[in-house]
């Protein structure tokens, strides 16, 4: 016999499988990333008599402390690139830009933590950063990770600008090294696979969910719903190769949340945010806090699309079935046999009432208790009967489905393919009762 093809759910419950030994990131990480946002702008439209970049991220601070976000999991403050002088210190240390962050980056983390927050940081492995700062090269990244570790950094991204393949190679595994090294815990995110393509023979997943915690795969996100379908198209066309790449401490991540931006209608929104939960993906907004929408502050802080993303599990879901109509369906395997569906338009004229049944997308018999994510509607549905969901052009509609049975990874994938139901057995499971 030969060895099934597709590891998917496989990989995600093998003790074989390893992740990156720093203990962190357990479930896909949440917070709050400068960069699609403000970029390199300095923080001038809200403060312009004391212009520093440094209160920025403060401002983003205290709201996810104090509007509800930290409680939700949203708990690192994470800077991108042009933090930095453009030279080293005296002793070639890597130094924060004095007129933008006077206070050093050791004080800004102090900040974070006496709030119960993180602080995550920015480099790259080449001459420089994509921005033009200096970056780090093989010959720095001892010095660089132990500076990192003395300003009690709880994050770090690793860019690739300026570098080439075989430089890359070597350093981003020689900077998961060490920062291990340094004993402080450190969750390591890798642009390695996007320089590469995304997809093998060029890039290892195996190798890389033992070097990363998280890794960018695709290009940048951009301001707009043609950025996000660009995105959500290569990711499912791809599952079959990152789905099973990621678990436990290693996570494919799509890029930011940009809900709350200016690109996205409030339907475009919520299928941004219901389709990264699906995908177990890293949930980093980038939008501005201080001033975002109650709409859009909705979205990123339903609990039920946070609990599905933040299933400990930890199994990248999939599509199931894409319809020639303009209709996507998407399945993720949760904790306590319960499941995750997305209905996805990706029509652009009006409401489409799409009809099928759970039986029609591999669910086994039995009587199924659905909650609505996004309108907060309950009802029990029997597998064999009938549905209609209408759902928005460019929207979603998305369900926690509690299953009657368990859940059996064998029966659902072998060689590649879908052999049959995806439950079996009796035991029973039902909506979390916080949430009905």
């Amino acid at each position: 016999m030969q060895v099934a093809v597709l590891l998917l759910l496989v990989a995600a419950l093998c003790s074989a499988t390893l992740a990156l030994d720093n203990g962190e990131m357990r479930v896909p990480p949440m917070g709050w990333l400068a960069w699609e946002r403000f970029r390199c702008d300095l923080d001038c439209e809200h403060d312009p008599k004391n212009c520093i970049r440094q209160n920025l991220f403060i401002d983003m601070a205290d709201r996810l402390a104090e509007d509800g976000w930290r409680e939700l999991g949203y708990v690192y403050v994470n800077i991108d690139d042009c933090w930095s002088s453009m030279k080293r210190d005296e002793k070639g240390r890597l130094q924060a830009d004095p007129k933008r962050f006077p206070r050093g980056i050791k004080e800004l983390a102090r900040y974070m933590h006496a709030r119960g927050l993180k602080l995550g940081l920015y480099g790259d492995m080449g001459t420089h950063t994509c921005g033009g700062y200096p970056g780090t090269t093989l010959d720095n990244i001892d010095l660089d990770a132990q500076t990192f570790a003395d300003w009690e950094v709880d994050m770090f991204k690793f860019d690739g600008c300026y570098s080439n393949a075989t430089e890359q190679e070597q350093g981003y595994p020689l900077m998961s090294k060490a920062l291990n090294a340094t004993g402080r815990p450190i969750g390591y995110s890798c642009s390695w696979p996007a320089y590469q393509g995304g997809l093998p023979p060029k890039v290892n997943y195996t190798e890389l969910g033992q070097i990363c915690n998280l890794w960018r795969n695709y290009g940048d996100i951009q301001d707009s719903w043609d950025s996000v379908l660009n995105i959500i198209n290569w990711f499912f066309e791809n599952q079959d190769v990152l789905a099973p790449a990621a678990g436990p401490g290693k996570w494919n991540d799509p890029d930011m949340l940009i809900v709350g931006d200016f690109g996205l209608s409030m339907d475009q929104s919520r299928a941004q945010m219901a389709l990264w939960a699906i995908m177990a993906a890293p949930l980093f907004m980038s939008n501005d806090l201080r001033t975002i929408s109650s709409g859009a502050r909705t979205i990123l802080q339903n609990k039920m699309a946070i609990i599905i993303n933040q299933d400990p599990m930890g199994v990248q879901g999939r599509r199931l079935v894409k319809e020639k109509i303009g209709i996507d369906v998407f399945w993720r395997p949760l904790s306590k046999n319960a499941s995750a569906l997305v209905f996805f338009s990706r029509r652009t004229d009006m409401p489409y009432r799409y009809q099928t049944s759970l039986s029609k997308l591999n669910y086994t018999a039995g009587s199924y208790e659905i909650y609505d994510v996004f309108t907060g509607k309950s009802m029990a549905l029997k597998d064999s009967a009938p549905f209609v969901v209408s759902v928005n052009p460019t929207g979603v509609v998305m369900w926690h489905v509690s299953a009657p049975a368990k859940w059996n990874p064998r029966h659902f994938y072998k060689g590649g393919r879908r052999q049959g139901p995806a439950f079996d057995g009796g035991e029973e499971n039902a909506v979390p009762p916080v949430f009905l």
